[in-house]
């Protein structure tokens, strides 16, 4: 599948150091002042203003390239919401995944009623091209009232117990949250999220259910392809 590298003009550093850094920054639960402390300990002396600008521009590029390259998403999904704390308040991530685990989409928004739930639904619909044959959803009516008029035809299923799927999904978000100790606006959460939720997933297979050499070999695929939407793989190598 070709991929249009991203366009590193004007930048001083190699794209190596920018897509390592990115990659540093949304793969581990690690601070920009962390970063460049890793990246000082390897000889590279770079700013951690520097290195959030870079997440900044690059991280949503990396997260959409990585996505297309996703196949098409499987017919059943997974839908399910969860408090964050933002700028001390209390908001809600939505958040939608096939049956194979894959993130379709990710939405900050300050309800969870139906409003909220319709503007998912429509969302999720136009942003993957795509309608499922039945969602999985708990038992938040706003769901119910959402799926009357979105998509009254598409089976629906509530139960706490079916959605574990969606609810796992959540936990590398969690995982991050903490970290950065909260967030700081809306606006910031969802392009932090978008991004992480479509770099983060790459590099995660499900290990505890693969032997090692398989997971050395699928983890093998995923950096190559990580070179391949950076442009690091572009790159001549060196005599």
């Amino acid at each position: 599948m070709g991929t249009v590298s991203p366009s590193y003009k004007g930048h001083r550093y190699p794209v190596e150091v920018i897509s390592h850094c990115v990659w540093l920054y949304f793969r581990f639960p690690l601070s920009f002042r962390e970063v460049e402390e890793l990246m000082l300990e390897r000889g590279v002396t770079v700013s951690y203003e520097t290195v959030r600008r870079w997440c900044g521009k690059f991280g949503q590029q990396y997260a959409g390239a990585l996505r297309r390259r996703q196949p098409r998403p499987g017919d059943k999904w997974h839908l399910d919401e969860v408090f964050i704390k933002i700028n001390g308040e209390q908001r809600y991530l939505w958040r939608a995944v096939d049956q194979d685990g894959n993130v379709l989409d990710i939405l900050v928004q300050n309800c969870r009623d139906k409003a909220a739930a319709r503007r998912f639904l429509r969302r999720l619909m136009q942003k993957t091209g795509a309608v499922p044959r039945v969602i999985v959803t708990d038992k938040l009516r706003s769901y119910s009232a959402a799926h009357r008029e979105v998509m009254p035809s598409i089976e629906h299923r509530q139960s706490k117990y079916l959605n574990n799927r969606a609810e796992n999904s959540h936990q590398p978000t969690r995982q991050r949250e903490r970290a950065m100790k909260g967030f700081r606006s809306v606006g910031g959460a969802q392009r932090f999220l978008s991004a992480f939720s479509g770099i983060t997933p790459h590099f995660r297979p499900r290990r505890h259910l693969i032997p090692a050499h398989d997971y050395r070999a699928e983890m093998t695929v995923s950096f190559a392809i990580w070179e391949q939407i950076t442009g690091v793989a572009g790159l001549p190598t060196a005599p």
